[in-house]
């Protein structure tokens, strides 16, 4: 039995499986948990981050304003299904030259050392990592910009690994990425980035086509007694343009370049209506999974359509048992 490596939540959302259903994840039956317009502005809210706070929840929301602007609001919830997102923009406190805003968007967030991290898409003359930090989700902090121009799905490992700080990444253009591997990169102080190593990249053959065209992290690793749990988003190019689908990969502890296991089939894509229909057809895109170590519980929030946000469930075992039954050769 795989365990998780991480404390008891026993207040994490959860639904049990439906009767029926053996596929290893599985919908929450009130999706989508954000509407679109879940404040004033705003013309769609998902790709979004959750984490335990204070007895209840905060996250980190991407909300598209009616003008389709991208930027990162915070918000908190008691249940982690209902959520009071604040409609004004989270204001990042730093030097001027790196908080100045082009466009925030896809945020994670990890708590580690005592502060939630959050690291995010952020536009500086192009896309690439911004890294900031909040004790409260009330003030929030930024540091310096992880990497050059081009770069997205900064996800950081949630404890340092050999004494260094460890991220995920998508190295990409200044586009609609039409490519993208994962890489590794290692910091000793979350400024200055180095180490960089290759993780993974697209299988371009019908062994596991559904992540042909690029893959990307998801939501923060989950560290088991069997490697890194990591949850990413794959990729399919369609005579109706890309489709977005979920996978799951096992990496090495001590050495997360090294892939110990990978699923050839995915285990959630667009199939209910709120994910195949809105402002970018056919999308399911992880961001953040909350879990419970007593029970081995996940609860993973992922985009539907780039429109609205959902949640569904799984286990440790579950996503294990079904990497290994269908593995990629």
């Amino acid at each position: 039995m795989a365990r998780i490596l991480a404390d008891a939540l026993p207040n994490l959302p959860w639904q049990d499986r439906p009767a029926g259903c053996t596929d290893p994840v599985w919908r929450y039956s009130g999706n989508p948990i954000i509407q679109r317009n879940a404040i004033p502005s705003s013309n769609s809210v998902f790709n979004s981050a959750a984490v335990p706070f204070k007895g209840g929840f905060a996250g980190v929301f991407r909300c598209d304003s009616r003008s389709v602007s991208m930027d990162l609001f915070a918000g908190f919830s008691d249940d982690g299904l209902h959520w009071r997102i604040d409609p004004d923009p989270i204001r990042f406190e730093g030097d001027p030259e790196v908080t100045a805003r082009e466009y925030r968007y896809d945020p994670r967030v990890c708590f580690m050392d005592g502060r939630y991290y959050v690291t995010w898409c952020n536009g500086y003359h192009g896309p690439t990592i911004g890294i900031g930090w909040t004790e409260d989700f009330q003030t929030f902090h930024q540091l310096e910009n992880a990497f050059l121009p081009y770069n997205r799905n900064g996800v950081l490992f949630p404890r340092k690994i050999g004494g260094r700080y460890a991220m995920l990444s998508r190295p990409s253009d200044t586009g609609h990425t039409p490519f993208g591997d994962i890489f590794v990169s290692f910091s000793p102080d979350l400024t200055y980035w180095g180490g960089h190593r290759y993780v993974m990249g697209t299988i371009r053959d019908d062994r596991s086509a559904w992540q042909s065209t690029k893959i990307g992290p998801g939501p923060i690793p989950i560290e088991t007694d069997e490697g890194w749990l990591l949850i990413y988003h794959g990729v399919l190019t369609t005579c109706n343009g890309y489709v977005y689908r979920v996978g799951a990969a096992l990496l090495d502890l001590e050495r997360p370049w090294i892939v110990k296991e990978r699923g050839a089939w995915y285990i959630l894509g667009p199939q209910e209506l709120y994910e195949c229909v809105g402002d970018v057809p056919n999308v399911t895109f992880p961001c953040a999974a909350l879990c419970d170590g007593a029970t081995g519980r996940i609860a993973m929030y992922y985009g539907c359509a780039d429109t609205v946000t959902g949640i569904a469930f799984t286990t440790a075992d579950d996503l294990i048992a079904f990497i290994k039954a269908h593995p990629l050769k």
